[in-house]
């Protein structure tokens, strides 16, 4: 993710300096699931997902001009759903409940506060006039108010969607797309 988000200032069409990465992320899941397939109890805080996002958040916090802002998860809300194609196996009967899998479950948990996180800082940025360019690298597009409030304040906004689908209402409101996922790949 770092060395993804120097392609934006080693590959652009025009020269930029850095003011800050801002890395928005939530802490890996601590609590303990029961699987609904398997009655087995998981616990997800000596899970090696979490160790290595506690090691990786730990490395990121010491990086020079790198901001980290950790939401959180809904852990309480946090449940195991069937995979959309496991569960239409089984409605189609492809599939019998007696062939379900581990592998047919995935967990479900929310993050709260990171799209907050990332708005405020925006703000703060175009209100500040700290930056006259914005790179927002996500893989959804719910940044449209975002995007906006940024644009109004004279912030070049660019999304680089990291090869996703964007809605079209999106790219009326920002300033240009620049997908570097082929120069990542490439190297």
């Amino acid at each position: 993710m770092f060395s993804y988000c120097l392609l934006h200032l080693e590959k652009p069409e025009e020269p930029r300096d850095l003011y800050r990465i801002f890395y928005y992320d939530c802490p890996g899941m601590t609590r303990e699931m029961v699987h609904p397939l398997t009655g087995e109890t998981i616990s997800f805080a000596s899970g090696t997902g979490t160790q290595w996002a506690n090691d990786f958040f730990a490395e990121l916090s010491k990086k020079r001009k790198l901001a980290l802002r950790l939401g959180e998860l809904a852990e309480g809300q946090a449940m195991y759903v069937l995979k959309p194609k496991s569960l239409r196996r089984l409605l189609t009967k492809e599939k019998s409940v007696d062939d379900l899998t581990r592998a047919d479950f995935r967990l479900d948990v929310k993050q709260k506060g990171v799209d907050m996180r990332i708005g405020l800082d925006v703000a703060s940025l175009a209100y500040g006039k700290y930056v006259d360019q914005i790179i927002l690298i996500a893989g959804d597009s719910d940044f449209i108010p975002v995007a906006k409030m940024a644009r109004r304040n004279g912030i070049d906004f660019l999304l680089d969607p990291m090869g996703q689908y964007i809605k079209p209402k999106l790219s009326e409101h920002i300033d240009g797309i620049e997908t570097l996922t082929d120069y990542m790949f490439a190297e």
